[in-house]
């Protein structure tokens, strides 16, 4: 599996928060609803971020514990499982991203007609849906970090000769995950 490239998580941001723009002019001219996810999505977000976090810290804390107890057996972690929180984390990003870019694009629209509107509700309501989405980013960004198993002495890359594991499919240079797509 190849890492998340944070400039196509930018790129689709950008795209989304033109697509949420647009989407706010066409329906505020046509009298219709802003569409804007409504504030219980938040506690949806909290809880896929809370699941993500949880699976990831179970991740670190093998890595922590087989680093730690490098001279005595390795403790085995269940592939599914690892394989599991890096796609999860993976997808909490992606996800953020649309909110976050969707919502972006939403706020900026309502923030030229701030002055005209008696109710910001919309406004502030975009806004927290933005910042969960960033927080649903930087949780799926350092989760995957998590996922990577740190490069171990005297191993070298076949490819390159430098210190680490090589991994089929991927170029050189690039982290191996706790999970081996073998």
């Amino acid at each position: 599996m190849k890492p998340l490239n944070p400039l196509r998580l930018m790129l689709i941001g950008v795209i989304l928060a033109v697509a949420g723009w647009s989407a706010t002019v066409v329906t505020s001219r046509y009298g219709m609803a802003t569409p804007v996810l409504p504030v219980t999505a938040l506690a949806t977000m909290g809880v896929i971020v809370a699941i993500t976090l949880i699976l990831g810290i179970r991740i670190v804390r093998w890595r922590n514990s087989n680093k730690a107890n490098s001279n005595k057996k390795k403790t085995e972690l269940d592939p599914l499982l690892a394989a599991r929180t890096l796609v999860l984390a993976q997808a909490c990003a992606y996800a953020g991203t649309v909110l976050l870019g969707w919502h972006v694009g939403i706020f900026l629209d309502q923030l030229r007609i701030w002055s005209l509107r008696s109710n910001q509700g919309i406004t502030w309501l975009a806004l927290a849906m933005a910042g969960g989405g960033l927080v649903m980013i930087v949780v799926g960004l350092v989760v995957e970090r998590f996922c990577r198993i740190p490069p171990e002495d005297g191993e070298t890359n076949s490819a390159d000769g430098k210190p680490g594991r090589a991994v089929r499919g991927e170029a050189p240079g690039e982290g191996e995950y706790a999970y081996r797509g073998d």
